[in-house]
């Protein structure tokens, strides 16, 4: 009996495609730190935590509420948001609008800060909280990144893994 040839669906390459470069595009940033105090070898990766109906998708970075939360790179600030899941929320597009960064769970925002302002690489951003879902007594950055479609949508895009890219961080 012939063995059988295994090949992955076209759209299964694709998606595997789409994550390797955003990976490649997010491991070319020089990114910050995102949260003071916080060295970046102590926080674990949480992006494929299981969460009710579905995966996490982004990093829980543990800190006592109001650490100062700054951004990781220079960009677009997009959109300031209040939402039931992630409580105080900022989205910023790097500079060439190909990634989202998405800061989650602060406590509040920085003062000044406003949609459509440029971001600078260590702008303090906000602080970190526990709004939205978070539980009230695990304060934390829930910090995420989108590789961004050619519809530049800061609501959606692919998730990225951004734990390696913030181990290097500096």
């Amino acid at each position: 009996m012939a063995a059988a040839c295994l090949v992955a669906p076209r759209w299964a390459t694709a998606q595997v495609d789409i994550e390797h470069a955003g990976a490649a595009l997010l491991a070319a940033r020089a990114l910050r730190f995102p949260v003071d105090g916080i060295r970046p070898e102590t926080v674990r990766d949480t992006f494929d935590d299981g969460r009710p109906d579905h995966r996490h998708e982004a990093l829980d970075i543990m800190a006592p509420r109001g650490t100062p939360v700054r951004a990781v790179d220079d960009g677009k600030l997009v959109k300031l948001f209040d939402s039931k899941p992630g409580g105080l929320t900022v989205f910023q597009f790097d500079p060439a609008s190909q990634l989202a960064y998405y800061y989650a769970h602060l406590d509040r925002y920085a003062e000044g800060l406003h949609e459509g302002m440029q971001l600078r690489r260590g702008d303090l951003i906000g602080y970190v909280g526990t709004t939205g879902n978070a539980a009230p007594n695990a304060p934390h950055l829930h910090f995420a990144v989108f590789l961004l479609g050619p519809e530049k949508q800061w609501w959606k895009g692919q998730a990225l893994n951004p734990y390696n890219a913030l181990r290097a961080a500096r």
